[in-house]
């Protein structure tokens, strides 16, 4: 009971920050009967995914200072699971999601073992290996597609509740709201759990942590399996969006490095941080590719300004926006 009550409790985040979070509840609850294009929904429903991989990211990169580059792999479990028992065994989305949470969690324990023996850059690098390896697996392993991938079939009649799989994106960009709204209650929680405040113990001083008696190894396991789960769900949800998944587009390090960005920019180790991150990088990402690319024939010219960007407010501030938020409400208190 108490971890469910933390999980609902928002009083100790500022008054502004709720009202604004609120707004921004309610404009996502309106989106799809505001007027859009396929475009902009398209957009929105990316901003979600990538918000739920900054906030699954932060719970070992941001709370635990593990910065974890490797993330892609569950997307790659989650999405590859779900596609192959509805294909092998006609296993509708609902069912074969806990399926993939629970690869991907198995996955993280065996490979969390020996990689949180490693500290700082090994770490990252370490991760970074082990993403790269399972790609390479998939991508010549025939039974999941090789590097051509998989395509899920249509099951009956759309839309259909059970397989996820409909026409209109509206759709889609429910079930993914509602999935949001589920993780940052869990994040709430997580924030305020023994496990949390432990982690941030350890981000602090490692040895000052051990000497008070917490585990470190196995809190930082624990929670890589914690955020291991956050991207499964949404890897699940990639595959039967885009009814096609393939080792180079849920597995690639790309993916991995663009998760890790998102958290950071937003602001590692803050409430807010990977939603704010994703609402920056995500609409830049589409509208300035599809503008400098498509329109303006300068393909690569916004990578190099999303690039700038992130490089600048790391300069200024290494907490990212949230911690220039953080910065200015303290000078504006003195």
């Amino acid at each position: 009971m108490e971890a469910i009550r933390n999980a609902f409790d928002f009083t100790d985040l500022p008054r502004g920050e709720m009202i604004i979070a609120a707004l921004a509840l309610l404009f996502l609850l309106l989106f799809p009967v505001l007027p859009h294009s396929s475009f902009a929904m398209a957009t929105m429903i990316q901003f979600l995914m990538f918000s739920l991989y900054g906030m699954g990211w932060n719970l070992i990169g941001g709370y635990g200072g593990q910065v974890d580059l490797g993330k892609a792999q569950y997307v790659g479990i989650g999405a590859y699971t779900t596609a192959l028992l509805m294909i092998r065994l006609d296993v509708p989305f609902w069912y074969s999601l806990p399926v993939g949470l629970a690869l991907a969690v198995i996955w993280s324990f065996i490979i969390g073992y020996p990689l949180f023996r490693l500290k700082g850059h090994y770490f990252a690098i370490a991760t970074i290996a082990t993403s790269l390896v399972l790609k390479d697996i998939f991508e010549v392993w025939n039974f999941v597609g090789g590097a051509r991938g998989l395509e899920i079939p249509l099951k009956g009649n759309l839309p259909n509740w059970l397989y996820l799989q409909f026409k209109q994106d509206y759709y889609y960009f429910y079930v993914l709201l509602a999935m949001f709204l589920v993780g940052l209650i869990y994040v709430n929680g997580f924030r305020h759990s023994r496990l949390g405040f432990q982690l941030r113990a350890i981000k602090d001083n490692e040895n000052v942590a051990r000497s008070l008696g917490i585990d470190a190894h196995w809190c930082k396991i624990k929670a890589y399996a914690t955020a291991t789960a956050f991207v499964a769900a949404v890897g699940s949800f990639h595959a039967c969006y885009n009814f096609n998944i393939e080792p180079e587009d849920v597995m690639s390090l790309d993916l991995s490095v663009l998760i890790a960005l998102m958290a950071m920019l937003g602001g590692a180790g803050s409430m807010w941080g990977p939603i704010i991150g994703a609402a920056i990088l995500v609409p830049m990402k589409s509208y300035l590719g599809d503008w400098l690319g498509g329109k303006a024939g300068m393909a690569g010219m916004d990578l190099l300004l999303y690039g700038a960007i992130i490089m600048f407010i790391a300069a200024v501030q290494p907490r990212g926006v949230y911690g220039i938020v953080e910065a200015l409400r303290a000078r504006r208190r003195r």
